[in-house]
């Protein structure tokens, strides 16, 4: 048998669950998954895939947060009472 060693991780519970979701429709352990890239990682000599920022304009990042506030609680979402009121505040925007 081979030897192995052990590597701690710590991350938030919400995030290890979605990941098991996701490699468990693989076929895979969170465990499985980890040694997948750290041997894939080697292989490159790097990342498996290219790390950087995100980058978006100012206007998708006022939306981003807009949103981020909504569903956070810290704001109220606008809300129509008609789909030809919101069309027309979104005609009013293009003007």
């Amino acid at each position: 048998m081979a030897r192995t060693a052990n590597i701690n991780v710590r991350t938030e519970p919400d995030t290890k669950s979605k990941a098991e979701a996701v490699y468990s429709s693989f076929g895979l352990s969170l465990s499985d998954a980890i040694n997948v890239f750290l041997n894939v990682s080697i292989m490159e000599g790097g990342f498996p895939f290219a790390v950087k920022q995100r980058r978006f304009n100012q206007e998708t990042e006022s939306a981003m947060l807009e949103a981020r506030n909504i569903m956070g609680g810290r704001q109220d979402a606008r809300r129509y009472s008609s789909a030809k009121e919101l069309f027309d505040e979104l005609d009013a925007e293009d003007e």
